[in-house]
């Protein structure tokens, strides 16, 4: 029940909210008023953009760095992984080059 009366507050509201602006813009006054907030909105929406898209692109700049220094690590595992292979081939060889002479 207090859901619903909550519900139809906030509907009544929104539209007193639409009635007050419609009364309000009919006014020059109002009308002058209405297009400064609405220019203020408009202004504070696009500095929102603009921070937005700076950090997407700072995000996207670490990203691309973290990548490249995870494959880098990747490729000198890989290196050393191949290394570590090779070396324990020849340790297993030598013994057996050695029983043979």
């Amino acid at each position: 029940m207090e859901a619903m009366k909550n519900a139809l507050w906030f509907v009544l509201g929104v539209a007193g909210g639409f009635v007050a602006a419609h009364v309000v813009n009919k006014d020059p006054r109002g009308h002058e008023l209405l297009a400064e907030i609405d220019g203020r909105i408009s202004e504070f929406t696009d500095r929102i953009g603009d921070a937005y898209r700076a950090q997407e692109a700072r995000i996207e700049g670490l990203a691309a760095d973290v990548k490249d220094v995870a494959a880098d690590a990747l490729d000198a595992a890989k290196g050393a992984a191949a290394d570590a292979v090779e070396a324990a081939r020849d340790a297993v060889a030598a013994p057996a080059a050695d029983r043979s002479h």
